[in-house]
């Protein structure tokens, strides 16, 4: 194997040694491990000292700011609710305003779910030109074989892996639109500083309110949390607005108060007093009683919203559910996962949208970590099948549920990986990769085209020709019918393409 050109730029800061071949370190890079610690520390609430913190890192959307209040320590998980400006909403208002927006009809009511692949996952696995000497060649380790997959209908030379055939299927039923070369000039492969220039819809280290956040600050309320909702149990960037309320939670069954030395129905009224004391003094002219009482309130809120899932738990015991979907009521089977809650949390979110709860901005996080320096195939594997076959899983249940048509998927990851495997049977950062829309209503195919491999850039990447802005800009238009200016940076010199049918 031919020796890997040196990374050039400022990607440097997050690579990783080549490993030796066999080894059994770790698989991702120490960039990813340091990017995910310091975002675990702001998402606590406070500001990194020195040493948890490089500078070359953008801050995250929606830490360092005085936005946030935590609503309630959790058995299982737990709620905030977020907003800057949020000082004159009582609890009448937040419960009015989340009421007002159930009663919206449906059809009115489009959702857009963001799904992160975190780790930079490798695109030219996931779907590759198996039949291509060059790719067998770059990859003789990690190449997915000819006919081992499902073919490209779009491109017959590309092969989906097969531990994505469940995706392939909703693709060829023209429920998927794929983006095989998405990205942006001028790539950044650090983790931390590409994950948020995708996350704020902007090649830009300032902005501190994601792309989604922005879009509810100017189409959505004062007083409904669930119009952004979370489901990474903290919140989640792309949502970090600047004035309205989003929220947090883990899934809707973990919502549970606890309270020590207090259980059944003395729990219960427990709760509800505090919530209708916490309205009543909200407003209190001491600092102390009134944050107490304002996190007492919010609890009520959320806890009522969340209530009718209060008593969805696994009789299997501890561990994933075997079968999420019965957990919440659906008739589809979703995947058993290993570790990790995705099927879960999605299983939820479609019980929640059955339900009414009003959504209308919902992003989570994949448990699996694609950063895959060493020994790829076993976490690839692995977690493409369960990404791949608990969204079909989640695509089947709204369609069971008649909401397939308020709902798209918008599936992404911060990079792709390298053209060329490295010498520790994995790959290292690449630039452009590849993004997914899954939905009854998306227009289906393929959006630009596969990147060659004969023209890759200085770094041995596969170069972008769909920009990520040029595809939120459009979402933002076309799915939401609202002016993309307002909320994407330069949207106006941006490409739109057609998504939605």
């Amino acid at each position: 194997m031919s020796e890997q050109p040196p990374l050039q730029g400022s990607a440097a800061q997050d690579a990783e040694p080549v490993l030796p071949r066999g080894t059994t370190q770790q698989p991702y890079c120490d960039g990813f491990a340091r990017s995910q610690a310091v975002r675990r520390v702001l998402a606590s609430g406070r500001l990194p000292v020195a040493r948890e913190w490089d500078p070359r890192m953008p801050v995250p959307a929606g830490a360092g700011i005085d936005r946030r209040r935590f609503l309630a320590a959790m058995v299982g998980g737990f709620a905030t609710v977020y907003g800057a400006q949020r000082a004159g909403l009582t609890d009448g208002m937040l419960g009015d305003g989340i009421a007002r927006a159930a009663a919206i009809r449906p059809t009115d009511s489009p959702i857009l779910v963001s799904l992160f692949l975190q780790g930079g996952i490798d695109a030219l696995s996931l779907l590759a030109p198996a039949g291509d000497p060059l790719y067998q060649r770059l990859r003789p380790t990690l190449a997915v074989a000819p006919g081992s997959g499902v073919q490209f209908r779009e491109d017959p030379s590309l092969t989906w892996h097969p531990a994505a055939t469940s995706l392939a299927n909703l693709h060829n039923a023209g429920k998927v639109t794929v983006f095989p070369g998405i990205g942006y000039t001028d790539p950044d492969m650090s983790h931390f500083t590409s994950r948020h220039y995708w996350e704020v819809g902007a090649t830009s280290a300032e902005l501190n309110t994601g792309w989604l956040g922005r879009y509810l600050d100017v189409a959505g309320s004062a007083s409904n949390p669930f119009q952004g909702l979370s489901l990474d149990g903290q919140m989640n960037p792309t949502l970090a607005t600047a004035r309205n309320p989003t929220a947090a939670i883990d899934q809707p069954n973990n919502f549970a108060v606890y309270l020590n030395g207090v259980w059944g129905d003395a729990s219960e009224w427990t709760l509800e007093t505090a919530s209708r004391l916490g309205d009543n003094q909200r407003h209190s002219r001491d600092p102390a009683i009134k944050q107490v009482a304002s996190a007492a309130s919010e609890v009520g809120v959320v806890r009522r919203t969340l209530k009718p899932w209060s008593n969805v738990h696994d009789v299997s015991g501890s561990g994933p559910a075997t079968n999420p979907g019965a957990l919440y009521g659906s008739s589809v089977s979703y995947p058993a996962a290993a570790t990790g809650d995705l099927p879960a949390r999605l299983a939820g979110l479609a019980a929640m949208i059955a339900h009414g709860v009003p959504l209308h901005c919902v992003a989570l996080t994949t448990d699996t970590q694609f950063d895959t320096h060493s020994s790829q195939q076993q976490t690839f594997v692995s977690g493409v099948q369960l990404v791949c076959d608990s969204l079909a899983a989640f695509q089947a249940d709204l369609e069971a549920r008649g909401l397939d048509h308020r709902v798209i998927i918008h599936v992404w990851s911060e990079f792709g990986r390298r053209a060329q495997e490295n010498g520790s049977d994995g790959t290292d950062h690449g630039a452009a990769g590849t993004s997914l829309l899954i939905g009854s209503r998306v227009n289906g195919g393929m959006v630009g085209e596969f990147a060659p491999l004969d023209r890759l850039d200085v770094n041995g990447n596969q170069r972008e020709n769909v920009d990520f802005r040029a595809v939120q800009c459009s979402l933002i238009e076309q799915w939401f019918g609202h002016d993309a200016a307002a909320v994407i940076p330069d949207a106006r010199r941006l490409k739109r393409y057609r998504l939605i049918t």
